[in-house]
């Protein structure tokens, strides 16, 4: 996958997760349960904490090095998201908006730093085990949140239902006569 490749599906995933979430309240947005026992808070906070690892690697490899920890995260990404979620249990939600947007900024930006060749090649990078730098770059970020969608979407459209029951009782105003009716019969 080339750069403008990884560009187009990080674009498109992240559009997708946004507009799934975009009519929910905060009250919504904290709610745990949404995906295992995480809220969508908790979740955005990961995927940042993700795409700052892979940012954090791009740096490394372009300096040469291995990078070790975004390795041992992927070898157990569920003790790297135990971890990150005990460092700081009550983030704030305009935080989490704020560090989502502000990792895919300098991810984008690292992305240009390597040359079509670079990470398109599976032997390029022979720690990688034969996987590509763009493989290791949408496993780390789009493709990670993409597993995400359909947990969030449900949730999304479940919470935003609005219930049908009880419409019989309701009256509707006079307009003509604003003592008449108060909106609700009974």
């Amino acid at each position: 996958m080339t750069g403008d490749d990884l560009q187009e599906q990080l674009e498109n995933v992240r559009l997708r997760l946004l507009e799934s979430i975009a009519d929910l309240e905060d009250e919504a947005l904290l709610q745990s349960g949404v995906v295992g026992s995480w809220s969508v808070r908790d979740l955005l906070f990961l995927l940042s904490n993700w795409e700052s690892e892979l940012v954090t690697a791009l740096r490394q490899i372009e300096g040469g090095k291995k990078p070790q920890r975004l390795l041992k995260a992927l070898a157990d990404r569920d003790a790297y998201n135990e971890e990150r979620l005990q460092e700081i249990p009550d983030r704030e939600l305009d935080q989490v908006f704020d560090d989502l947007q502000a990792v895919r900024v300098e991810l984008e930006d690292w992305l240009t730093h390597f040359k079509d060749s670079d990470l398109t090649n599976p032997r390029r990078y022979s720690w990688l085990g034969g996987k590509s730098l763009s493989d290791l770059v949408a496993e780390t970020s789009f493709e990670y949140e993409a597993r995400f969608l359909p947990a969030l979407e449900q949730f999304a459209d479940q919470w935003l239902q609005i219930p049908l029951v009880g419409l019989e009782n309701i009256e509707v105003l006079d307009h003509d006569d604003p003592h008449k009716g108060n909106g609700v019969s009974g």
